[in-house]
């Protein structure tokens, strides 16, 4: 009798540049070890392969992601090991959204359903974020005597500011995708339907850029908002070493090319 396979809880499929990451953990993409450690290594293909550009993270289910999963949650208040259990989850989490925010490439979230808690945790840790009208967003762990604490107080904050961090993260506030995309909490907000469409349009039009670049982009806009770190140095420092290489020096020359006839 032949064995039945596990359906994998995240699926992998790639068109040209991009590496598009199907969550499959039916029914909402609920999180735990196995999804995380499902993501922490699709995530490395992403990273380890200098053709991928963008990394286009999507649902297969109803959900984005609805955050932690209820057995855990339920064993966090049962016994001292299972607390130690859901800590320790939320550390991976922790370092998975690290290892997303500093990928060096683009990472795009494509939100059609929930995505709270840790889910928004999730999302809030890739660069862009592309969610349905009829999304519902949030951090609303406070109503649980809880907190978002997979990076989404800090994100969240350096996002939006402290006054409208305060306002959703307090008051446990979801929202939809339109007052998500006015409160600059996702950048593009488009009816469900069209959804799919959308993000794919947006993936691919930033895939047909240098990797190079983007990921440089990212290193000096990440310095922006540390006050360690001297952004206009790395300015040049970044900008010296995309002359050096030959995607850019092709770039450069084919757009000088017209001109100099």
């Amino acid at each position: 009798m032949s064995a039945i396979l596990a359906q994998p809880l995240v699926h992998q499929a790639r068109h040209g540049a991009v590496l598009t990451l199907t969550m499959a953990r039916a029914p909402v993409n609920a999180l735990d070890e196995p999804l995380v450690e499902a993501l922490e290594a699709a995530l490395e293909t992403g990273c380890q392969d200098s053709g991928i550009t963008v990394l286009h993270l999507r649902s297969g289910c109803r959900a984005f992601c609805a955050g932690a999963d209820l057995a855990l949650l339920a064993q966090s208040i049962a016994t001292s090991q299972g607390l130690d259990q859901m800590l320790a989850l939320v550390a991976r989490l922790q370092r998975l959204a690290a290892r997303l925010e500093a990928a060096p490439l683009v990472t795009l979230a494509e939100i059609g359903g929930a995505a709270l808690g840790g889910g928004f945790e999730l999302a809030l840790a890739c660069d862009l974020r592309i969610a349905a009208h009829e999304a519902t967003l949030g951090l609303p762990e406070a109503g649980l005597g809880l907190l978002a604490s997979a990076g989404g107080t800090q994100r969240l904050t350096r996002l939006v500011g402290p006054g409208i961090a305060k306002r959703l993260i307090l008051g446990a506030e979801t929202l939809d995708g339109v007052s998500a995309e006015r409160l600059g909490l996702v950048q593009w907000t488009v009816p469900r339907a069209r959804l799919a469409e959308a993000a794919r349009a947006v993936a691919e039009r930033i895939a047909a850029l240098p990797r190079q670049a983007l990921g440089a982009a990212k290193q000096c806009i990440a310095a922006a908002l540390d006050d360690a770190r001297d952004g206009f140095a790395e300015e040049i420092a970044h900008t010296r070493r995309l002359y050096q290489q030959g995607p850019t020096r092709d770039r450069v020359a084919a757009f000088l090319a017209p001109r100099a006839r």
